[in-house]
């Protein structure tokens, strides 16, 4: 009889250990912390870490260009442009976390970024609203599945550059 009250009363005390162990997570995260200095264009930003400035590639995704000198103003790429502005204003504090290989060729960090305030995943957020299509970075592959599928919904529902490119 006391069965059902017995299994609420497990999974409270799991959830309690979930969240605990979430806010002893971003504790032991303190050397991932970082703060917005300058978005240089939709998947590409300055950050400010361990009291340097370091220009930052968001891993996983590519937004349409805005600077690229070859390729020029692609279509929706002021716009996924202004998004992560807004996004992201200076001062922003984030958390930033690498997969396996830190820089690429240009000597870019390499970096999935979340807002610190409210945990948004920067990278994930900018594939779900349309501004960014999922683009494989091997071996930085940690999220490949999360994105494939946002792009799937963001596409599904016409959203973004998914309405604007077609």
């Amino acid at each position: 009889m006391h069965r059902p009250n017995q299994i609420l009363l497990l999974f409270l005390f799991t959830f309690s250990l979930m969240l605990s162990s979430c806010s002893n997570e971003s504790v032991s995260t303190a050397p991932n912390s970082a703060t917005v200095q300058h978005v240089v264009d939709g998947d590409t930003i300055d950050i400010s870490i361990g009291g340097k400035t370091e220009r930052v590639r968001l891993i996983g995704i590519n937004t349409p260009e805005t600077k690229h000198p070859t390729k020029g103003v692609e279509c929706f790429g002021p716009e996924a442009s202004a998004y992560t502005e807004q996004l992201l204003p200076k001062g922003t504090a984030l958390r930033v976390k690498r997969d396996i290989e830190a820089r690429d060729k240009y000597g870019r960090l390499l970096l999935y970024v979340y807002i610190a305030s409210n945990n948004v995943f920067v990278n994930l957020d900018l594939v779900m609203n349309g501004y960014a299509r999922p683009m494989v970075f091997e071996p930085n592959t940690a999220h490949k599945a999360d994105f494939a599928q946002a792009a799937t919904q963001a596409e599904l529902r016409n959203v973004g550059l998914w309405q604007a490119c077609r």
